[in-house]
């Protein structure tokens, strides 16, 4: 079906596009762009999913046509569309229209496109929606951001993430290690950071489905307890505990994290938690682990980062349909908030290019079970799902976004940090 004044969504995009696009844009009413020298070719299937771009300029509406099924990819793995982003990223250079050319290109396209189509059931409302649920991370709104990310289907991560069940940065230890041999090797690297002994105490916050905590118990004798917001996450880690025969070390609880009451531990990891407590809660969140320490307690922050330091929340498609009220900031941000508290910094490790490994290695496990994803969450979220570890692998490769582990100690109040003078442990 053509538009109301003949004008093809092929040229309407040719009179803004910059430079050529190397691969190729078809469109449902016979019109394209692009040379087709790289073999991979977006098409444009329907009319809501012109709406879809008209309504929500950017990668929002990119976002919900291709979830939609409205626009497909041909020449990638809907799993791992990582070629198809970076072609765009690279090549796809827009200029901005003129008045004129605005009102003739909506003209031509048509009015009625203009009226934005129902959002896809995976889309979360916007930010200043979410009043409804609470203050930005009150509890109960921190609650539901979790849920709406990590409550999908436990299957569904078990296939994505490896039988490791771990959902953040893997450190690999050499150029051929698996996703397992380098997940392994992350928490026994935190393991060693925080000088973990048999008997100490770990509590580890945002702990996930248990994979630290029942690393600690099982490989260096820790009594260890982990705290997830999410009641699947917890499910499934208590079964791995009774499974494993830790119960008598381990212990992972359905609480948010400032619900913990215990104190005095040696050591506290926090892996993958800070991305989701907000910017402005550093100080009370950083004092809060302090408190949880006993002196020359160790801490362990792990999380992804910017590389600068202002606060910037994430782009739209992430707040939409991944992280609900992320916020982001940079590694000098991180240290100054732990060391106005009062924690004393002892070093600092960027893992920015391990991550990129990490989210490869998951879009190839979404890849190679993607039949049986679809089967257990449906086809618009395993896409979501493709289409946020590719962009998170392009973001880690050009350094838009980082991952930085944080040591810090809470150093008694006589100077005594617990510290050798130089460690080789983790170096």
């Amino acid at each position: 079906m053509t538009q109301s004044s003949g004008l093809k969504i092929g040229d309407a995009l040719g009179m803004l596009l910059t430079q050529e696009l190397p691969g190729r844009f078809t469109f449902y009413d016979g019109s394209s762009v692009g040379t087709g020298e790289v073999p991979i070719t977006v098409n444009l299937k329907n009319r809501r999913g012109l709406a879809y771009l008209l309504t929500a300029p950017g990668d929002l509406g990119l976002a919900r046509a291709y979830v939609m099924g409205d626009l497909d990819i041909e020449g990638v793995h809907p799993g791992d569309p990582y070629d198809a982003l970076v072609l765009l990223y690279r090549n796809l250079k827009f200029r901005a229209p003129t008045p004129a050319e605005a009102l003739q290109i909506v003209r031509g396209l048509g009015w009625s496109n203009l009226k934005p189509p129902p959002i896809p059931p995976q889309e979360t409302l916007p930010r200043w929606r979410r009043t409804v649920e609470g203050l930005r991370h009150s509890m109960g709104r921190d609650a539901e951001a979790i849920h709406h990310h990590y409550d999908v289907s436990n299957r569904f991560y078990e296939m994505v993430l490896g039988p490791s069940m771990t959902y953040t940065c893997a450190v690999y230890p050499h150029e051929g290690a698996t996703l397992e041999e380098a997940q392994n090797y992350k928490y026994d690297l935190i393991a060693r950071k925080l000088d973990l002994k048999p008997g100490m105490r770990l509590l580890d916050v945002g702990c996930g489905w248990g994979g630290m905590v029942r690393f600690a118990a099982r490989e260096y004798g820790v009594k260890a307890l982990g705290a997830t917001l999410s009641v699947e996450q917890a499910s499934w880690a208590k079964e791995a505990i009774d499974r494993e025969g830790l119960a008598n070390l381990a212990e992972v609880r359905h609480s948010d994290y400032r619900d913990v009451l215990e104190s005095d531990f040696d050591a506290i990891s926090s892996i993958g938690l800070t991305e989701h407590i907000g910017v402005r809660q550093y100080p009370a969140y950083f004092g809060f682990l302090k408190d949880k320490l006993r002196p020359q307690g160790r801490l362990l922050n792990h999380c992804i980062t910017r590389p600068h330091n202002r606060k910037q929340e994430t782009g739209a498609f992430i707040d939409r349909y991944v992280f609900p009220d992320g916020e982001l900031t940079g590694v000098g941000r991180i240290i100054t908030e732990a060391q106005d508290v009062g924690l004393e910094v002892m070093h600092a490790e960027n893992f920015r290019l391990h991550y990129m490994r990490t989210c490869a290695a998951w879009g190839q496990n979404l890849v190679d079970n993607w039949d049986e994803c679809v089967a257990e969450v449906g086809e618009g979220t395993a896409r979501v799902w493709g289409l946020y570890m590719a962009g998170s692998r392009m973001g880690f490769e050009l350094n838009e976004i980082e991952l930085d582990h944080v040591l810090a100690v809470k150093t008694g109040s006589d100077g005594v940090d617990g510290f050798p003078l130089r460690s080789n442990d983790f170096l």
